[in-house]
């Protein structure tokens, strides 16, 4: 079964995200060593860090990929528990990194909470959503008690603070439910309340850090300070031009741009690699989420289709967040760039992710070949006679 499983994987989804794991080392290295001699640290350590994220982010590819998928559904409520049970152990026990009570030390390892959170809520409401299928148009019953869940967590995430996180999770339970056709006039009411709550947190709730955030990033030349990092982001980007100044050449890494290996990788990107690196970026990127989409599309079980939208989701919003807070379209919120940016939780949840798309791609193609391979009757003629025709003929008497 393992050998007819790894027959049939989608191996160009592989390729796309070994390639990008690979140029986003070699600009973790290329944007972190000074950084590194900021905090007397050796000049490869987040090279070598990221290193063993890329190994144990395979290993763990690997695993996602040979589980079959539909294992998940059994696991979905322990799934659930533990994330929750994470995300309200960040507030006892979380360490608070630039002002945001988001990770839990274990021991040289900082966990995330709010990155499993995300792969638990795909697989959540995609198995729930499944099982309804039948009464999906029945909101009250087969919407309701799930976002009730997603809420829980998207609160738990807000409060952390951790407004970029939160709105990745609200995306991907819009897409999945997108997917589970729901009926339009529910679509438009969680739009909408979507949009009242937002508001009400921005005017009530939001700290002075997120609303100084909207300002760095809507008028980061009239509120420098809290612009800074725009301000900077843009200068990388102009500096690189169509080609680049050259790896390692790059100026803004040098204590211009905080973050550089992590939330603003792209600029240091196009600084070094000029508009083709951005371009190869998000090619491989943008390969990504569509092949996912295909291979939901694809899919002919529910299940699969739904955790391959909300895959190809998560990896497609966080993508658009991050480039959009480093090019001034939206504020900074400290979201990752997928499978580029230094980081252990993110690279270990979309590694993990990648190889559940893969699990899916490997079993829809296994059943498109089987039903490719199935006989197929051979028609008769029109004017054939029936079996019962003939015997029928055979026994009439011939008149005298």
């Amino acid at each position: 079964m393992l050998k007819k499983l790894l027959r049939n994987v989608d191996y160009s989804l592989v390729i796309a995200t070994v390639g990008l794991c690979v140029f986003g080392l070699v600009m973790i290295y290329s944007s972190s060593y000074w950084i590194a001699f900021h905090y007397d640290l050796e000049a490869d350590y987040f090279f070598k860090r990221q290193l063993i994220f890329i190994l144990a982010g395979l290993l763990v590819f690997f695993f996602a990929l040979i589980f079959p998928y539909k294992a998940y559904i059994k696991l979905t409520k322990p799934l659930i528990l533990v994330t929750i049970s994470l995300l309200v152990l960040v507030f006892l026990l979380g360490k608070v990194v630039n002002n945001a009570q988001s990770w839990i030390s274990l021991g040289g390892f900082n966990l995330q909470p709010a990155e499993v959170a995300k792969l638990a809520i795909i697989i959540y409401l995609s198995s729930i959503l499944a099982k309804k299928q039948s009464y999906i148009s029945d909101f009250n019953r087969a919407v309701a008690p799930p976002l009730v869940v997603v809420a829980l967590i998207s609160f738990l995430i807000l409060m952390q603070p951790d407004f970029g996180s939160m709105l990745i999770l609200v995306s991907i339970a819009a897409s999945i439910l997108i997917c589970a056709k729901l009926r339009f006039r529910h679509l438009m009411f969680l739009s909408l309340s979507s949009i009242l709550l937002m508001t009400v947190f921005f005017m009530f709730v939001a700290s002075d850090e997120q609303i100084s955030r909207f300002k760095g990033a809507y008028a980061p030349f009239e509120y420098q300070k809290e612009g800074y990092q725009l301000i900077n982001s843009y200068v990388a980007i102009s500096a690189g031009g169509m080609n680049g100044v050259g790896l390692g050449n790059g100026i803004t890494k040098y204590g211009y741009l905080p973050e550089g290996q992590t939330d603003f990788i792209i600029a240091n990107v196009s600084e070094e690699f000029g508009f083709a690196g951005v371009l190869a970026a998000l090619i491989g990127l943008f390969y990504i989420v569509i092949r996912g989409f295909i291979i939901g599309l694809r899919s002919k079980d529910t299940f699969g289709r739904l955790l391959a939208f909300g895959i190809s989701s998560m990896i497609g919003v966080q993508s658009f967040i991050n480039l959009g807070a480093a090019t001034g379209l939206l504020p900074v919120t400290g979201v990752p760039l997928p499978f580029l940016s230094y980081g252990g939780s993110s690279l270990l949840v979309l590694m993990f992710s990648m190889g559940v798309l893969a699990n899916v791609s490997a079993f829809v193609n296994m059943k498109r070949k089987a039903t490719d391979e199935q006989p197929v009757p051979a028609a008769k003629p029109a004017n054939y006679p029936s079996a019962s025709t003939v015997v029928s003929f055979q026994k009439k008497k011939p008149a005298h």
